[in-house]
């Protein structure tokens, strides 16, 4: 025998492993050959009905359905299939029951408008309902006048982007949410814009979830609401007038950055509600107009850094049963009250921030103020205890009480003081860690 002849069983071995490559190689050109294109159009197309093509479709086929009004009850997506449309054609729900429901992974929704959803007070009816599906894509649709908009349960790994979610909303009790996702896990949310609904965006036990570049605005009650959604990471979003500002509540490892919060008004409006939120970060956001910029209530271990808070009526209210919160390196300007709680005591951290409020001197000009500066007010008390006491607010007698408490203060906690408050106003840039 040759030495370098191979025995027979290897060349067996090696023959059989070509066959097989070849043959799933053949398998995918074949799967990619057959994958088909079925054109809906309202005369002269294969199709005339979108729940004929979406019937006649297999996995890998795409439904394209060019432009006009199609009103065909509710359509059931339950296999991998691209369901697009071509001049933002309608699916009309007739106000009467749900428009697309996906029940398959893989399918990717995209280009529809999707008007006039059923709604019911006993099932969650949505204009885009998916449920138990991994990887999905819902893209570049309008959703209007729906119960609820686009709603997701017990999915993973979809992506949510630059759908335009509008209602009709006039009573939190006859509407739902234009983005709702439920016992999600690692859902992206991004580029979407809601307006007119209960709540814009809302997360409920939903793991792992990003919620980016979104604009939320003119809700009635949530721009974002979220509960029991841990290690999610909400950034650069837009939430803006809205009837009760942004809750976020009962998780813990979030992230929230360069996010807007603004002109959330009203008497139990917040810029943000943090209700026993841990171990989590809230930096380089904006918050400008808000009746209270940030609620911190039972939240633990939360750090505020490098944010702006801008013509507040309350910068930041702490209660007492929050602890381990530092605050550091924020800027507070043009606000009624900086700070406020209802602790004589504080088991919080305050370093570093930058208040407009300071008058004391930096001697020795290296940007610190010398003195230490307390920002919770005498009168800001008064009002924590006797909320009727606001009418006084630009009163003589106010400001008498803030300045007999700077000359000798006695009543104010001195634990929610900043030792080292800054003498300028923190500029950030990109290379701001």
């Amino acid at each position: 025998m040759d030495g370098h002849a191979r025995p027979a069983g290897v060349s067996r071995v090696a023959g059989t492993a070509r066959l097989v490559a070849l043959c799933a190689l053949a398998a995918l050109s074949c799967g990619a050959a057959l994958a088909r294109t079925l054109t809906v159009c309202q005369g002269g197309c294969e199709y005339g009905s979108v729940r004929g093509a979406v019937a006649a479709a297999v996995d890998g086929d795409t439904v394209l359905v060019e432009a006009g009004t199609y009103r065909e009850g509710a359509l059931v997506i339950d296999k991998a299939i691209t369901l697009e449309g071509e001049g933002w054609p309608v699916l009309d729900g007739e106000l009467r029951h749900a428009i697309v429901t996906v029940e398959a992974d893989d399918v990717v929704v995209r280009g529809l408008v999707l008007r006039d959803a059923g709604r019911s007070h006993i099932t969650d009816i949505a204009a885009l309902r998916v449920a138990e599906v991994s990887d999905c894509l819902i893209e570049n649709n309008r959703v209007e006048n729906a119960f609820f908009g686009i709603y997701f349960a017990k999915s993973s790994g979809c992506v949510v982007r630059g759908n335009r979610v509008t209602g009709e909303g006039t009573n939190e009790a006859y509407t739902g949410n234009a983005i709702h996702l439920w016992g999600t896990n690692y859902l992206t949310v991004e580029d979407n814009y809601a307006t007119g609904y209960r709540d814009g965006i809302y997360l409920e036990f939903a793991r792992g979830a990003s919620v980016r570049r979104n604009v939320s605005e003119g809700n009635l009650r949530y721009g974002l609401h979220f509960m029991y959604s841990n290690e999610s990471v909400f950034e650069d979003n837009v939430l803006r007038a809205n009837g009760a500002g942004v809750a976020v509540m009962y998780s813990k490892k979030i992230d929230m950055h360069g996010n807007t919060f603004a002109d959330n008004w009203g008497a139990a409006a917040y810029g943000l509600l943090l209700k026993e939120i841990n171990d989590s970060v809230v930096t380089r956001n904006t918050f400008e107009g808000n009746s209270a910029a940030v609620y911190v209530d039972g939240s633990n271990r939360t750090d505020l850094t490098r944010n702006d808070f801008i013509r507040n009526g309350y910068a930041l209210r702490v209660l007492s049963n929050s602890m381990g919160m530092r605050v550091m390196y924020n800027n507070f300007i043009g606000n009624t009250f900086d700070v406020v709680t209802n602790a004589n005591r504080s088991y919080n951290s305050f370093l570093e921030n930058y208040w407009d409020a300071y008058e004391g001197y930096d001697l020795d000009r290296d940007g610190v103020g010398d003195l230490p500066f307390r920002p919770v007010r005498l009168f800001a008390m008064t009002v924590q205890s006797y909320p009727q006491a606001m009418v006084l607010l630009r009163s003589p007698l106010s400001q008498v009480l803030d300045y007999a408490e700077r000359v000798l203060p006695v009543i104010t906690p001195k634990a929610i003081e900043d030792d080292r408050p800054l003498m300028g106003r923190i500029v950030w840039s990109s290379s701001t860690p």
